[in-house]
């Protein structure tokens, strides 16, 4: 019935006057949260058409469609994974462009979660850089560019690394600063940080091979490593209370020492010799400390040759080095954007806002 229905208004569509032109690029976004205004200055005066998650199927066929075909340079944005799938199909069918728009790397001072705007963004047109399942921009970014042929490029990526690295910045700054000796104790034996993510993540859906909890996670770590002083960090969602946990740190007290207090990644990885990860962000931030990390999911810089990895990604055939990988993604694949100036920017210049951010809110 409903596929009659699509036909029917697609056959009305093609004998409209809803002519294909070379006009002005349109972008239809799709789906995304009321909230997410902030969207409207990333395009930076190209039209822009904005339809809630919420939108229909009939509405979406019969208001939508005909404007999205009319321009043949149309494009249809949506937020990660999150809109109705009668819209990817539609954009398969008639090979719309379709986009999918994430938090980038280096986001805010706040959580996602508290509506902060952020200051980096990924646009991927082939899925999104924590899909494992199929190929992202980024994963074909990795795998096929020349990094030997751009010096300069590398040479960026290793100041970059050194400077976010030393900003003690991360994609979240929200968590305090804490001096971890206290916190772990004297080290008397290898250290071991496991870190928690907020476990009904896309991330872990789209990069797991099958199921697996933070809970499961710090077993594993502990059952790898009998000596050692094994640590669980929740995610800082979680410890805030703004996403649920879906396993209970309680279970796994009596075998890893539990932090209890949002404390950030940068003081969380000081002492620690071994990251164990699902497949967060924060492991690569790990191995840009020069910690060695494992992945017991896919994420974005696992299957090149820098981490310990447990599942396999037969598509990822080249070996990369973490300065290259950092470049791929925090350089070529993530874009930046200044809210306060409303202009888009480099990586240097939105760790450079970003610290001044971090700086001004802890004044406050």
């Amino acid at each position: 019935m409903l596929q009659d229905f699509r036909q029917h208004i697609i056959r009305s569509v093609c004998s409209r006057a809803f002519r294909r032109s070379a006009a002005t690029p349109l972008a239809f976004v799709i789906g995304l949260s009321a909230w997410k205004n902030f969207i409207n200055d990333w395009f930076q005066g190209q039209p822009l058409k904005r339809y809630g998650r919420n939108i229909s199927l009939v509405r979406f066929y019969s208001t939508v469609a005909p404007r999205i075909l009319a321009n043949p340079q149309s494009k249809v944005y949506v937020w990660a994974f999150k809109h109705p799938k009668f819209v990817e199909n539609f954009c398969k069918r008639w090979n719309v462009p379709l986009v999918r728009v994430e938090d980038g790397f280096i986001r805010s001072v706040a959580l996602g979660a508290t509506r902060a705007p952020p200051l980096s963004l990924c646009f991927d047109s082939s899925s999104l850089y924590f899909d494992a399942t199929r190929a992202s921009d980024l994963e074909r970014i990795i795998q096929n560019f020349d990094f030997d042929a751009d010096p300069e490029l590398l040479s960026r990526a290793r100041r970059g690394v050194s400077s976010l690295v030393s900003s003690r910045l991360s994609k979240y700054n929200v968590s305090a600063d804490a001096d971890v000796n206290l916190i772990y104790g004297p080290k008397a034996r290898k250290r071991i940080l496991v870190l928690g993510q907020v476990e009904d993540d896309a991330s872990i859906a789209k990069g797991c091979e099958k199921p697996i909890t933070n809970n499961d996670l710090v077993r594993i770590a502990v059952q790898e490593n009998p000596d050692a002083q094994v640590i669980y960090k929740p995610h800082p969602e979680v410890l805030h209370g703004t996403r649920p946990a879906q396993s209970n740190p309680d279970d796994v007290r009596s075998i890893a020492m539990v932090l209890d207090q949002d404390i950030s990644l940068s003081d969380s990885l000081n002492t620690v010799d071994h990251v164990y990860t699902i497949t967060s962000l924060s492991g690569f931030e790990a191995l840009l400390r020069g910690i060695h990390v494992t992945c017991i999911g896919m994420p974005f810089y696992a299957g090149w040759g820098a981490t310990d990895d447990r599942q396999v990604c037969d598509r990822r055939t080249a070996k990369r080095s973490v300065e290259e990988i950092f470049a791929a993604a925090y350089i070529l694949y993530a874009r930046y954007f200044d809210p306060f100036e409303h202009r888009s920017i480099v990586f240097e210049e939105a760790l450079e806002l970003l610290a001044t951010m971090k700086s001004k809110s802890a004044v406050a």
